[in-house]
C-alpha cells in the first residue's frame, strides 16, 4: 500500500521526536542505577552513614528521572500500532517477542524492586535493600537488552521466514535473534554510553558543590565513584564502538559510507578525523566530497573489517555497482525486487483461482528474487542513500565528545585522589559544562544509528514508506505537536525538580 510522502514524513517526525525525548531520560537511569548500587554497597560494607546519605541523595535524583522517562517510553511503544501498523503486521510476530519479554520480565522486576529500593529504608534489612538496589540496576539494563535486540533485528534481520500466504515474516529461530551480533553489539555500546552519561552527571553536579564550597566531602566521594565508573565505562565504550562499527560494515555498508562521507570506495580507506562536507556534492558526480579534511590513513578499513588493506565500498559503488568487487547496483536490486513483488501478487491470484501449477511456478520466481524484495518499493536508486551530512556530523560529534569524556574522567580522578580538585576551578566549570554535552553525544549516537539506515524500517526488507499506517496525515500532525508540548513540559518539570533538589543539597535532602 502506497502512502503519501506527507504522511510518512510526519509519522517519521513523530517517532523521532518521541525517541529523542525518551532517550534524554533512559541513559541516565541505566548508569545511575549502578552508581547508586556501588555507593550503597560501600555503605553496607563500611557502615559509614555518610555513604548512606550520599546513596539516598543520588537515588532521589534517579527516582525523578525514572518516573518521567517511563511516560515517553510507553507512548513510543504505542506508536508502533498507531503510526506503523503495516510494520507491526509484517514483522509483529518477531519484533513483538522481545518487547513482550521486556515488559513481562525486566520491567516488572525493575519497577517492583524500585519500590523496595526507594521506600524500603528502615523497613527491610540492609542486605535486602542492597539486593533490591542491584536488582533495579540489573532490571533496567535487562529492559534495554530486549529493546535493543529488537532494534538490532531491524538493522540486521535474521532468524525468520517470509510466509507468502500471509505476507508476514514469521520467527524461525529465536536464538539467532537473541545472539544477533548487531543486536548484541548495539546493546553493549548503548548501555556503556549510558554509564558514561550518568558518570558525567554525577561528576558535574558534584563539581558544582565544590565550586560553592558546600558538602565537599559528599562531592569528593561522589566524584571518586563516578569518575572511576566513568573511566572504566569509557574504555569499554571504545571497545564496543569498534565492534559496533565492524557489524555496520558487514551488514549495513551504506550506513558506514554515509558516516564517513565516502563516495568512492577504496582500499586502506581512512577515517576523517576532521572535515567539512561539500553540500553541493551529488551522487555520481566528480565533485570532491569534502571542502577540507584531515584523515587517519587505513583506519576506516581497520575499523570496519579489521584489515588495514580491506576495500571499503563507497556510496557510488553501492548505487551504481562495482563488478570488480562483486557489488550489485541498486538498480539491479530494484529490478529483482519488482520481479519478486509481481510474482508474489501472481502467486496469490493463482491460489485464489485454484490454479496450483501456475501458483507453484510464481512462487519459485518469487523465492529466486525474494532477497531484494524490499528494493522493489524504491522509486529511484538514490533513494537507498541516507542523509549523508546528518550521518557524518552526528557520528563524528559522538566520537569527538566521547574522546573528551575519557580525558575528563582521567583528569578528575587524578585530582580528586590527590585532593586537589576543589582548587581547580577551570576543571570544575568544565565538568559542569560537560553534562549537556553528554546528552548531545547520546542523541548523536541514535541519529547516526537510525538516520544511517534510512530508507529502511527493516534493513533491505521494508522501506519506511511502506511501513506506515493508513491514517490521515493531519491526525499525525496534531499528535506530533501535542507530544512536542507534553514532552517539553515533562523535560522542563524534570530539570526544575532536579535543580531544586540540587540546591537543597544532600544533608537537607
Amino acid at each position: 500500500m502506497e502512502h503519501t510522502d506527507l504522511l510518512v514524513d510526519w509519522s517519521r517526525a513523530q517517532f523521532a521526536l518521541t525517541a529523542l525525548y525518551h532517550w534524554i531520560f533512559v541513559p541516565l537511569t541505566l548508569g545511575l542505577t549502578f552508581i547508586v548500587a556501588i555507593m550503597e554497597t560501600i555503605y553496607v560494607k563500611t557502615g559509614d552513614e555518610k555513604w548512606k546519605t550520599t546513596t539516598k541523595y543520588w537515588m532521589g535524583l534517579l527516582a525523578i528521572n525514572f518516573a518521567i522517562g517511563l511516560a515517553t517510553g510507553i507512548i513510543m511503544e504505542f506508536e508502533f500500532g498507531t503510526n506503523w501498523s503495516n510494520y507491526s503486521w509484517i514483522v509483529g510476530d518477531i519484533f513483538g517477542a522481545p518487547l513482550a519479554i521486556e515488559g513481562l520480565m525486566a520491567f516488572f522486576m525493575e519497577s517492583t524492586f524500585f519500590a523496595v529500593m526507594f521506600f524500603g529504608w528502615n523497613k527491610v534489612s540492609k542486605r535486602m535493600h542492597l539486593t533490591s538496589t542491584w536488582l533495579v540496576a540489573i532490571g533496567s539494563n535487562l529492559s534495554a537488552l530486549w529493546i535493543l535486540l529488537a532494534n538490532g533485528w531491524m538493522q540486521h534481520p535474521v532468524g525468520m521466514h517470509f510466509n507468502p500466504d500471509t505476507a508476514r515474516n514469521e520467527m524461525q529461530n529465536f536464538a539467532k535473534i537473541f545472539f544477533n551480533p548487531n543486536g548484541v553489539s548495539k546493546f553493549l555500546h548503548t548501555v556503556s554510553s549510558g554509564y558514561v552519561l550518568a558518570s558525567l552527571f554525577v561528576v558535574g553536579i558534584s563539581a558544582w558543590y565544590l565550586l560553592k564550597k558546600r558538602d565537599t566531602q559528599f562531592a569528593r566521594r561522589s566524584i571518586l565513584v563516578a569518575a572511576s565508573f566513568g573511566l572504566i565505562s569509557s574504555l569499554y565504550l571504545i571497545t564496543t564502538g569498534d565492534e559496533s562499527a565492524h557489524q555496520v560494515a558487514l551488514t549495513q555498508p551504506m550506513k558506514l559510507a554515509a558516516m564517513e562521507g565516502l563516495y568512492d570506495g577504496e582500499k586502506r580507506a581512512g577515517i576523517v578525523a576532521l572535515g567539512l562536507l561539500d553540500e553541493s556534492k551529488k551522487i555520481g558526480d566528480d565533485t570532491e566530497a569534502f571542502l577540507f579534511s584531515v584523515e587517519i590513513p587505513g583506519a576506516l578499513s581497520f575499523l570496519g573489517y579489521h584489515d588495514l588493506n580491506a576495500f571499503v565500498p563507497g556510496i557510488d559503488d553501492m548505487v551504481y555497482g562495482n563488478k570488480k568487487h562483486n557489488i550489485i547496483s541498486v538498480s539491479d536490486k530494484m529490478a529483482q525486487g519488482k520481479i519478486a513483488l509481481k510474482a508474489l501478487r501472481e502467486y496469490k491470484d493463482y491460489k485464489k483461482q485454484n490454479n496450483m501449477p501456475a501458483a507453484a511456478k510464481a512462487l519459485k520466481v518469487f523465492e529466486a528474487n525474494q532477497k531484494y524484495m524490499g528494493y522493489g518499493y524504491l522509486k529511484d536508486p538514490k533513494d537507498a542513500v541516507p542523509n549523508v551530512s546528518l550521518s557524518f556530523y552526528s557520528f563524528h560529534t559522538m566520537v569527538g565528545l566521547g574522546s573528551w569524556f575519557l580525558i575528563l574522567f582521567i583528569i578528575s580522578l587524578y585530582y580528586v585522589m590527590t585532593n586537589e580538585m576543589h582548587k581547580k576551578k577551570w576543571l570544575l566549570y568544565l565538568a559542569i559544562g560537560t553534562i549537556p554535552l553528554g546528552y548531545v553525544a547520546q542523541e548523536c549516537g541514535w541519529i547516526t544509528a537510525e538516520v544511517g539506515r534510512q530508507p529502511w524500517a527493516i534493513q533491505d526488507l521494508l522501506p519506511v514508506g511502506m511501513a506506515a499506517s493508513n491514517v490521515a496525515s493531519t491526525s499525525v500532525m496534531i499528535t506530533f505537536w501535542l507530544f512536542a508540548v507534553l514532552f517539553t513540559g515533562l523535560l522542563i518539570a524534570e530539570v526544575k525538580i532536579m535543580l531544586k533538589q540540587i540546591k537543597i543539597g544532600p544533608e537537607e535532602h
